[in-house]
């Protein structure tokens, strides 16, 4: 049996500081992690950097030997200290609405920790119709093309490495650590102030020809 059924159009989104402001709840949790195990960390600097894994920022306060335990430590503090002030990024909302206005399915693709990825998305009341964590960089590509997403929006130089690996359209939001001039030169095919540009961004992308 052949079943003919056309490309359901799936967007991905990268989570912090694309769909949420992660700053304040993550140097809540830094903080809060210090004084747990009396180490020093910058916790004004580590929200500077925000997308990579959460071991590539550990190694700086921690000895290599002692990153694997203290991430499970902040992972489960996390929720505590991290969820309830972390707000939405503007047009978030509406960027998840217009995907699906536009006949589509809007996945959440992440390198944060899976169960407290749906946790800020809960608490927020965004619904994607997927959210799958634990992946960066071009490791993103492995969900992206499982979902056959064909656009993947992040705020990351690593973002637009996984949104190419993928052969997905990589747009941009200059919202994170990366300006703009950073994302055109990682290969970003579209770059956007920040999502409250994107219903439109999609509109226009939408009618085109394929």
């Amino acid at each position: 049996m052949v079943h003919m059924t056309s490309r359901v159009l799936t967007i991905g989104f990268d989570l912090d500081m694309t769909l949420i402001d992660s700053r304040p709840g993550i140097h809540a949790c830094y903080q809060a992690l210090s004084a747990r195990t009396g180490t020093y960390i910058d916790a004004d600097l580590t929200i500077t950097r925000l997308g990579p894994p959460l071991a590539e920022e550990l190694v700086n306060w921690f000895p290599p030997e002692e990153v694997e335990a203290v991430a499970d430590l902040y992972r489960e503090m996390y929720p505590t200290h991290a969820i309830a002030p972390t707000p939405a990024m503007a047009g978030a909302r509406e960027a998840i609405a217009a995907v699906r206005e536009a006949g589509g399915r809007a996945i959440v693709v992440t390198a944060k920790y899976e169960p407290n990825a749906k946790l800020h998305l809960s608490h927020l009341g965004i619904e994607p119709d997927a959210v799958i964590g634990g992946l960066w960089a071009e490791g993103k590509a492995e969900a992206l093309r499982e979902y056959d997403a064909g656009v993947y929006v992040g705020d990351h130089t690593g973002d637009v490495r996984g949104a190419r690996a993928a052969n997905a359209l990589s747009v941009a939001v200059a919202t994170g650590p990366c300006d703009a001039d950073e994302l055109r030169e990682a290969g970003a095919d579209v770059v956007l102030t920040d999502l409250t540009e994107f219903p439109s961004w999609l509109a226009g992308h939408t009618k085109a020809p394929l």
